[in-house]
């Protein structure tokens, strides 16, 4: 049916607040007094408006002594003047002290596993089970909790988790129930999971017989449930969407930016004592609810409650499909079990996949030249290791260039390693450690670590040792690798993996320095000033796409020990300009080639460079929301 001019108007209308607080939210966050920001109703039931919070609500006249300054009474959106309003409010996660409450069977050990059970990693307090859900790689059954339950600031992947948590019970031994797979902590999120290991399950949520099967988009006045550790079933109303909240994490870890959706009470269904949450519910699932029955339909998973200067209950929960993005898992378990998915053994690492994306995204073409240079694997040019390929220059004793895969759903975090060399291939060929000893110069990684390690966590972590030979880094001046971490450089495959109009999370990528003759020589190697990027993913149209970068200086200076780089300049680079930069052939990319198909950006990035010509060869990138892709 079609939608009436109204609701068709308040369609749009949320859309464009939507994408004012995505694009501009976070920078209020800057303001030690706020916060929070997000879309929910003026004073609680008035009109639609844009709701900050604040941690100290005064007068104008005391902004100045709180650091703070005022915050604006309306919002442009689509043409349209929306309110804004200003509420004391703010967050913490509940993790550091777990309070202690009435006795309940959910802090007791539990077989099979529960959701709404005490959790928590071996070294960790008590949060909540949120549900049972399965490894989209594998099927394997996995524990869903948050970040600060499952992870935390000491934690590793594949540590134990326990049930109950040591603070419910310190058998911490006798209780092991799972190892910690993957997690995130971030704008998608404060999550995690861990794969169940000696301990049965039982998928219905205690108290409400729930079994998660669908994901829900909520909207303003969701009345939903949820069942947590602590304050056991409450029921809540979705007061704000489209929230990007501010919440300090502890010393190690500090603020974060997290995305989520606002609850307040249901007072058709109030809370014993008017709590809808406590600390240790961390971890519990929000679901649907129709009256006062549970559904099968997951709304949120919730991490944090009201500080202490909150004058009103609310608690706080992540969007499900941001969550599921990041750690990749399905609700209901898949058709194939985990002995039916064992990967076929082989005699190495498999390389870079150009299949990846479902759309064939090849490695660049080799002039004869350059095929002559390559240090050569058997009978091929380029060196495989877990997701990714290496072409070897022997002449420069560098990458000439690293094509990688990426599958954004399957990311597991994990430490370093020490750096190394080959040995399958000549010491001869690649650079080591006395080049960088006593100077300025970074061991930069040219496929990051971080894209590389996904898969099963054995698989993760053999990408995660491979990204460390010497074939995969470059020498970096200390500055590079500081803009290459916190810039955008650094932030150019998640822009894309977060935003791009795409089919699936998951992207491949070609990358490397920029060959000159006059590269500063420096310990018998010449050190590159410009390094490339190229990062294709399969739209949602079935398309091939690719953006091209190249980052760069103008000028360098020679004496590396006292160096002081030029600025460094990001551009965004057609595909021909980065064949001619490289000498690279990149045939099977024009036709995807963002700069030429205008029609291929996503719905938020047309929006933002509606203005700006993108066709240019070589267009300077100041800001990531200038990036086109």
């Amino acid at each position: 049916m079609a939608k009436s001019p109204t609701s068709k108007k308040k369609t749009d209308m949320m859309q464009a607040l939507r994408h004012f607080v995505r694009s501009r939210g976070a920078a209020y966050l800057n303001d030690p007094n706020v916060t929070s920001i997000g879309i929910g109703r003026k004073n609680g039931d008035g009109d639609i408006s844009v709701i900050f919070t604040v941690r100290e609500k005064v007068e104008p006249s005391a902004l100045e002594g709180l650091g703070s300054t005022a915050l604006p009474e309306s919002i442009e959106a689509d043409g349209v003047s929306v309110p804004t309003d200003v509420v004391q409010r703010d967050y913490r996660p509940a993790y550091t002290i777990v309070e202690q409450g009435p006795e309940s069977v959910l802090k007791s050990r539990m077989d099979p596993l529960v959701p709404g059970a005490s959790v928590s990693h071996a070294n960790g307090t008590a949060g909540t089970l949120g549900a049972i859900v399965f490894d989209q790689g594998t099927g394997a059954p996995c524990i869903l909790s948050n970040w600060h339950v499952l992870h935390g600031a000491s934690g590793q992947i594949g540590d134990v988790i326990v049930q109950p948590g040591p603070h419910d019970d310190n058998n911490v031994a006798g209780n092991a129930c799972g190892e910690l797979l993957r997690s995130h902590l971030g704008v998608a999120g404060d999550c995690a999971l861990a794969r169940i290991t000696d301990r049965g399950f039982d998928r219905a949520v205690h108290g409400l017989g729930a079994v998660l099967s669908q994901m829900a988009d909520v909207d303003l006045d969701d009345t939903l449930v949820k069942t947590g550790r602590t304050t056991g079933t409450t029921y809540g109303k979705v007061r704000r969407t489209d929230v990007i909240v501010q919440i300090d994490f502890g010393d190690q870890i500090g603020p974060q930016n997290i995305g989520c959706f606002e609850i307040g009470p249901d007072q058709d269904f109030p809370a014993e004592n008017g709590e809808i949450s406590m600390a240790g519910d961390s971890g519990s699932i929000w679901i649907i609810a129709k009256k006062d029955k549970a559904t099968d339909i997951f709304a949120g998973l919730h991490f944090a409650g009201e500080g202490d200067n909150s004058p009103d209950e609310h608690a706080l929960a992540c969007y499900p499909r941001s969550i599921q993005s990041k750690l990749g898992f399905t609700l209901t378990p898949p058709n194939k079990t985990p002995e039916e998915d064992v990967s076929q053994e082989t005699d190495g690492p498999a390389g870079y996949d150009p299949d990846f994306l479902g759309v064939p995204a090849p490695m660049p073409e080799l002039s004869l030249a350059f095929k002559r240079d390559a240090v050569n694997f058997g009978k091929a040019q380029t060196i495989p290791y877990t997701h990714f390929s290496v072409c070897q220059s022997a002449k420069r004793r560098l990458a000439r260039f690293v094509a990688w895969n990426t599958d954004g759903s399957n990311k597991v975090q994990l430490g370093r390693h020490d750096f190394k060399l080959d040995e399958r291939i000549g010491t001869e060929f690649q650079l080591d450690d006395a080049l960088y000893a006593n100077n300025r110069l970074d061991r930069g990684h040219i496929a990051r670590r971080a894209d590389l390690a996904w898969g099963t966590v054995e698989e993760a972590k053999q990408a995660n040792e491979d990204s460390f030979f010497f074939t995969n880094i470059a020498p970096q001046h200390e500055r590079y690798n500081q803009s290459g971490r916190g810039g955008i450089w650094g932030r150019l495959e998640d822009l894309i993996l977060e935003e791009a109009d795409m089919q699936g999370i998951r992207i491949s990528v070609l990358g490397g320095p920029v060959f000159a003759d006059d590269d500063p020589s420096y310990r018998d190697a010449l050190i590159p000033r410009s390094f490339w990027k190229l990062v294709a993913y399969r739209g949602s149209d079935d398309a091939l796409h690719a953006a091209c970068f190249v980052l760069s200086q103008s000028d360098l200076l020679t004496d590396i020990e006292s160096i002081d780089f030029d600025p460094f300049q990001l551009f965004q680079v057609s595909v021909a300009e980065l064949a001619d930069k490289t000498g690279l052939g990149f045939d099977a990319y024009r036709d995807a080639d963002i700069t030429s198909h205008p029609e291929h950006l996503s719905k938020t990035r047309a929006e933002v460079l509606a203005d700006v010509d993108i066709s240019s060869a070589v267009r300077e990138i100041r800001h990531e929301r200038e990036i086109a892709f």
